[in-house]
């Protein structure tokens, strides 16, 4: 395969061309880019002639691999530049060791002072080679056909046993170290002050303790948890279909992970952008009728970085949020430092009001929940849409609680109402319907571009994994189909049925339309006590939320049934919760919440109103 250019040695071949190894301008005895001196030969075979593009290719011959003699870029480029288009190496030169610096700055001339020299043991992970032996080139198979050789033999598959030693073995206690050991004496005291904030949290028992789950993928809601394990039924999980386990979700992850890896290799600017993600912002884009998606490591991330980038772009930008506002959205508004009014929970005329102060040509955002994460309730999302473009502001929807769950296809409460034209921004997240992981932004080309651009909280962060953005795809082809619409209203039936079930119970179940079933307790200490006896006495993992996700005194369980909760299980867990819970706690003459009861459910509670479904 030598070739018109390999065989005869080119038209700039070893018989003296312009580029020829004997002293053409670059050539290889000292050129500014030669192959023995030059900037380029400096860095090792970076710049050796033999990395010449043609050279390596073998004149056309894909025998040495795309990039040159040993593979690397700058012998690519080297080598054009230097050694010609087919010129073979020249003889190594007695007692040069140019060749063996990696470091073109050492080898202009002096030593500047940011430059120190180092033994290659300290340079590399590595043991510095025997006097006189060239160290061995690392193979890296045919990169041409896309085959790859590992320079170390490949361990035989084995079992995961390991892993599941791991998780069984008790965890030893890691060692003692306290700040301050490396601080000289009258140093700021961290540890104390660390301390003191937590023994605060404990003492108001929102202190969070996380309870580890094996969740059982071929058995959801069910799950192996608690010391010792024991089986436990889930009921606080935000997969709320169970897309997670889905075979069609699986089936497109492990195909992702066999053909990418397990990560993304990279930011989005950085080689981690795949035809997956493209894809996957494509399906979201379309999913809410927006002409651009983009994505994010998570919901959080999503909100922050978007709301908090086009606060800061637009000029004087004021800012309405609602009053139950998640704190991914108050922490990208606090961020951003933009002029911010609070109208009250799901109040369009409040919202109206607080507009009206605002002058008419001053940009705004109005920023909401379709359905709120803690408490269930489901936002006026058309008519607070209309209120804010009335008044020139743009609107800025998070359907978090609500893509996957809501509408024909799943596209949340603006398509279940028909209002998606309502909405400029929406905020979605992947990691909760759709059972993987991430968030998103959908909206007008100009805005997502800005964010995509200026937001450093999306310029800055690994993307993620294509396993996880093929997975994501292939749940939402599901829940956009016949199959997703029976698990939305099944998921419904068993909301409602739950609600009736712990109201017949006489317990004051908060009224929501969503499927998101709130059971205030108004107590840290009671909501806490509550979920440990429900988990330890009963199998029933319940968490309590405690300050800083609802405000003091708001402490409630939050109930999730999901579709593969049998109706066996949901009288179950009403029927533990209807006994009297014991002498210690009075919640069974009357519930330390019973101030924030609303006067309905006051009623119900004392028997006086009829069990009703929601």
């Amino acid at each position: 395969m030598g070739g018109l250019w390999g065989a005869m040695g080119g038209l700039w071949g070893a018989l003296g061309g312009l580029w020829g190894a004997m002293g053409g301008l670059w050539g290889a005895l000292g050129g500014l880019w030669g192959g023995s001196g030059g900037l380029w030969g400096a860095m090792g075979d970076y710049g050796g002639a033999m990395g010449g593009l043609w050279g390596a290719m073998g004149v056309m011959g894909w025998n040495r691999g795309v990039m040159g003699g040993n593979g690397r870029l700058w012998g690519c480029i080297g080598g054009v530049m230097g050694g010609g288009w087919a010129v073979p190496d020249p003889p190594p030169i007695a007692g040069d060791t140019s060749r063996g610096s990696h470091c073109p700055f050492m080898d202009l001339g002096g030593d500047p002072p940011f430059v120190q020299r180092a033994p290659p043991e300290v340079q590399e992970d590595v043991t510095p080679p025997e006097t006189g032996t060239a160290p061995s080139p690392i193979p890296i198979g045919d990169i041409g056909t896309g085959a790859y050789s590992s320079p170390i033999a490949p361990s035989p598959p084995a079992p995961l046993d390991w892993l599941m030693e791991l998780m069984e073995t008790p965890k030893e206690a890691p060692p003692e170290r306290a700040l301050e050991d490396n601080l000289p004496d009258g140093a700021f005291p961290y540890t104390a002050l660390l301390e003191s904030r937590l023994a605060a949290l404990r003492s108001t028992h929102a202190y969070r303790v996380f309870t580890a789950v094996r969740r059982r993928a071929e058995a959801p809601p069910l799950a192996l948890g608690g010391a010792p394990q024991r089986p436990l039924q889930l009921w606080c999980s935000n997969d709320y279909l169970g897309m997670s386990r889905h075979p069609a979700v699986l089936r497109a992850a492990r195909a992702a992970l066999s053909a990418h890896g397990l990560g993304s290799g990279g930011t989005r600017n950085l080689s981690g952008t795949s035809p997956v993600h493209e894809a996957l912002e494509l399906s979201l884009a379309q999913l809410h009728q927006q002409p651009q998606a983009l994505l994010f490591g998570s919901c959080f991330s999503a909100n922050d970085t978007g709301l908090g980038t086009l606060l800061r772009v637009l000029p004087g930008c004021e800012v309405f949020s609602d009053a139950g506002n998640h704190a991914s959205i108050i922490q990208g508004i606090l961020r951003s430092g933009a002029p911010k009014r609070l109208f009250r929970h799901n109040d369009p005329e409040h919202l109206g009001e607080l507009l009206a102060r605002s002058p008419p040509g001053t940009p705004k955002i109005v920023a909401f929940e379709s359905v709120h994460s803690m408490d269930g309730s489901i936002a006026p999302l058309s008519e607070l849409c209309d209120v804010a473009h009335a008044h020139g502001a743009l609107t800025f929807v998070d359907e978090v609680h609500a893509v996957g769950l809501y509408g024909a296809r799943g596209a949340g409460i603006a398509e279940r109402d028909r209002v998606l034209h309502k909405v400029d921004i929406v905020a979605g997240t992947l990691g909760k319907a759709v059972g993987a992981v991430g968030g998103y932004l959908a909206g007008p080309a100009p805005l997502v571009d800005a964010v995509r651009s200026l937001g450093a909280g999306f310029i800055f962060t690994t993307s993620l994994p294509p396993a996880v953005a093929a997975g994501a795809l292939a749940a939402l082809r599901v829940l956009a189909g016949a199959e997703g619409r029976a698990l939305r209203r099944a998921l419904q039936r068993h909301a409602r049925y739950l609600r009736e079930l712990l109201r017949d119970r006489r317990l004051p179940v908060r009224a929501c339309a969503s499927h998101i079933v709130p059971l205030p307790v108004g107590d840290a200490l009671a909501a806490q006590r509550l979920t440990q006896v429900l988990l330890q006495h009963h199998g029933l993992y319940v968490q309590a939320v405690n300050y800083p996700t609802v405000p003091r005194g708001e402490e409630l369980l939050r109930l999730v049934p999901t579709p593969h909760h049998s109706p066996a299980m949901m009288e179950n867990l009403a029927g533990e919760r209807g006994a009297p819970p014991g002498s210690s706690c009075s919640s069974c003459r009357r519930p330390l919440h019973w101030a924030l009861m609303s006067d309905w459910e006051r009623r119900h509670f004392q028997g006086e109103a009829v069990p009703v479904g929601a």
